[in-house]
């Protein structure tokens, strides 16, 4: 029972928080973004949507107005900026409330609960679901905003990540592309089995680590520093993977 959603608000960077939070789960099928409650009104009358994402403040029609006048409606989790509109939001039966800026925990205890909302309406497609997600293929590549574009990023081509202020730099084989990030939003990119926080200014690809020595790992020509915070979790991983 793959759940199909649709993510509804008026700011650009709170639907690619969205998408990128989406494409974490398997199970969520992102059916569209909508910018407007217009917009998702159309794409309801032509689509099965299963779950919304609704922001409440809006131009045109606030998600609580939008709701109002809708028939037929999905499961709908609130994203918002503004805590005064919980109890409102709750009266319209919503799943969840989610206050902006959105963290991955958050989140996904939220769709943890429309799930189990949904598997209480279709019990047997619940069923299947769960023999599906234990086949579900890891994700093996992300999207970041640089350039004025939205680009692919490939897993396997990352070499390593550098953190500057407000923005990240990802070394690729290739390139570099600098978008407007921070480092914990990165890592919530990235799958935990291929990236590790080495340093508080740098995220590495496991695989494509050449040499370590004492407190430096080299990455082809790169030296990359393992600060002192996180050199437990990796010396954790060396331990694991019988580096050393």
């Amino acid at each position: 029972m793959n759940i199909r959603c649709i993510a509804v608000d008026d700011e650009p960077l709170a639907l690619d928080i969205l998408e990128s939070y989406i494409s974490k789960l398997p199970y969520l099928q992102l059916v569209k973004t909508c910018s407007s409650a217009t917009e998702a009104m159309q794409v309801l009358q032509e689509e099965q949507v299963d779950l919304m994402f609704l922001d409440i403040e809006m131009p045109e029609l606030t998600g609580i107005q939008f709701l109002n006048i809708l028939k037929n409606q999905p499961l709908v989790i609130f994203t918002t900026a503004y805590p005064e509109y919980a109890m409102e939001g709750f009266n319209h039966d919503a799943v969840d409330y989610l206050l902006k800026p959105i963290p991955f925990d958050r989140f996904l205890k939220a769709v943890t609960k429309a799930q189990e909302r949904l598997q209480q309406r279709h019990p047997k497609q619940a069923e299947q679901t769960i023999v599906n997600h234990a086949a579900a293929p890891e994700q093996e590549f992300m999207f970041v905003k640089a350039d004025y574009k939205t680009i692919r990023v490939d897993f396997k081509d990352i070499l390593w990540i550098e953190g500057l202020k407000d923005y990240v730099i990802i070394q690729t084989k290739d390139q570099k592309i600098i978008t407007l990030l921070s480092m914990n939003k990165m890592m919530e990119k990235l799958p935990e089995s291929k990236f590790l926080r080495v340093h508080r200014s740098f995220i590495v690809a496991l695989q494509k680590i050449d040499s370590i020595e004492k407190s430096r790992i080299r990455i082809g020509q790169k030296e990359i520093p393992i600060g002192e915070v996180y050199k437990d979790q990796f010396l954790k991983w060396v331990e694991e993977n019988n580096i050393m």
